[in-house]
């Protein structure tokens, strides 16, 4: 089984070998080089991606700063929610930090697996969930843990982005300053 197979199993719930088959054969491979966009800020989101191999930020820019809120990596799904589900303008601008293999399905294919799948409305509902629930233990560790714990569980459990992504933008992610950032990595080596 794919890891596109895998992790469609794993975010929309049981599906029969069949119809994951019709699903994984909408997805279309795609190579995005480092410093390529898959969607800026206020254009309309057309897609949703699983992410084969390389990185993806998603950000905000404000009158002020950068805000990252996330690092996709391999394994995921990528997409402006918001604008893909609803046709709104997207809030997030999402690039590539790396030379990056991702699995696309665009929206029009995505509108048609209902008249394929039976059951997709409830599978549909499955995803949204999961990405509800990873949204809310973010907003809880964000709310509930220091900056160094944050900073250690996000460590644990993404060693590899530590070496390969700007430490600015896990920073960002993690809702600290670079200095916060720097000056707790710093103390976890002594």
């Amino acid at each position: 089984m794919t890891e596109l197979e895998l992790s469609i199993k794993s975010h929309f719930g049981i599906i029969k070998p069949n119809e994951l088959e019709s699903i994984t054969s909408l997805f279309r491979p795609e190579t995005l080089k480092k410093g390529d966009y898959f969607l800026q800020t206020n254009k309309k989101c057309e897609r949703l991606s699983f992410v084969q191999s390389g990185f993806l930020r998603i950000f905000i820019e404000t009158e002020s700063k950068e805000v990252t809120q996330w690092i996709s990596t391999k394994g995921y799904f990528v997409t402006d929610l918001s604008s893909f589900i609803f046709d709104k303008p997207a809030r997030w601008t999402i690039q590539a930090l790396t030379d990056t293999e991702i699995y696309t399905l665009n929206k029009r294919d995505y509108k048609e697996i209902i008249n394929t799948i039976p059951q997709w409305a409830e599978l549909e509902k499955m995803f949204i969930i999961h990405c509800f629930i990873t949204l809310e233990e973010r907003v809880l560790s964000h709310l509930s843990m220091s900056a160094e714990e944050r900073y250690h569980f996000f460590f644990e459990n993404n060693k590899e982005l530590f070496n390969q992504v700007p430490l600015q933008y896990i920073a960002s992610m993690l809702g600290m300053t670079p200095e916060t950032f720097s000056r707790i990595r710093k103390n976890q080596f002594l």
